[in-house]
């Protein structure tokens, strides 16, 4: 019940991005948007660990810890984040939603043949099953959404990149806490971020206003912060298991939205989201199976 209760309430916040990002950049650029929330939320975690709380738990990372995080922050942060955040001047908040349905499509292949984890029968039947729930949900938003290529070429970069971030993030053998990994990795892939910002981001246009900070802070505290730390526990389980959760993304993104930005919930919206939910519990079959 703990993985299924965190796994739900991570895809409740995760899918919140989108919508979130799209009122950011209104008043924005993207990219300072992106890093303004990259290195406050950083800063918040890593005052909360070391300042606040103080436990000898929460230890500075040593020798390669630093290597794995920089590498895990690249990835994670910089590249996935950032590409995210730019594709919504580009794409429609529906389509971002979906994009979070891919990643799993990568982590399966990725990890088949990094950790060469042969997937059970029921697991790919569940893969399929999510991703024709997602398919049908979407449809009459991506007939109706105005997306460019190179918009859609950012969002799929982006996804591989966070799909290689998970599969990596469960080789390492971490000693630090998730709290210390999901500080240092935001921080510091703000930090990398930085030069790309300066060089290319639109200061003349950016206006800090109300709804920026909105933005910022929800992008920040249930977004970096508390749905990074479900995900970490996730993957922690299992890399391939979590990214099932990313299924449901979709589906509360058009709940979003439908209330937020005026996209529309149809009959094919219903459907999907059954689709989904039965592709989620054949793929973790063994688990339900196991405890009944």
């Amino acid at each position: 019940m703990r993985q299924l209760s965190a796994g739900f309430l991570f895809a409740i916040l995760w899918a919140s991005a989108a919508v979130a990002t799209k009122f950011g950049i209104r008043d924005a650029d993207p990219l300072i948007l992106a890093n303004v929330r990259f290195l406050v939320a950083g800063l918040l975690m890593l005052c909360y660990v070391y300042v606040l709380r103080r436990d000898k738990q929460y230890a500075l990372p040593k020798g390669a810890e630093w290597g794995h995080l920089i590498i895990f922050a690249l990835m994670n942060t910089t590249i996935y984040l950032g590409c995210f955040v730019l594709s919504m001047k580009k794409v429609s908040a529906g389509i971002g939603s979906l994009s979070t349905a891919t990643s799993p499509l990568f982590i399966m292949l990725i990890s088949a043949i990094w950790v060469k984890r042969k997937l059970r029968w029921y697991e790919i039947i569940g893969v399929i099953l999510g991703l024709a729930g997602v398919g049908l949900a979407t449809y009459p938003l991506l007939q109706d959404s105005h997306a460019s290529l190179d918009g859609l070429a950012i969002l799929l970069f982006g996804m591989v990149s966070v799909s290689v971030a998970t599969v990596y993030y469960s080789r390492v053998q971490w000693q630090l806490p998730n709290i210390v990994i999901n500080g240092w990795q935001v921080l510091l892939g703000g930090l990398l971020l930085l030069p790309f910002t300066g060089f290319a981001a639109n200061f003349s246009t950016t206006r800090l206003t109300l709804t920026f900070w909105a933005s910022v802070f929800w992008l920040i505290v249930p977004v970096s912060i508390t749905a990074l730390q479900l995900w970490f526990y996730l993957v922690r389980q299992d890399a391939v298991k979590a990214s099932f959760w990313l299924f449901l993304c979709p589906i509360f993104g058009f709940i979003y939205s439908s209330l937020l930005l005026h996209e529309p919930i149809t009959a094919y919206t219903f459907v999907g989201t059954g689709l989904v939910i039965g592709g989620l519990y054949l793929a973790q079959r063994e688990k339900f199976t196991r405890k009944a």
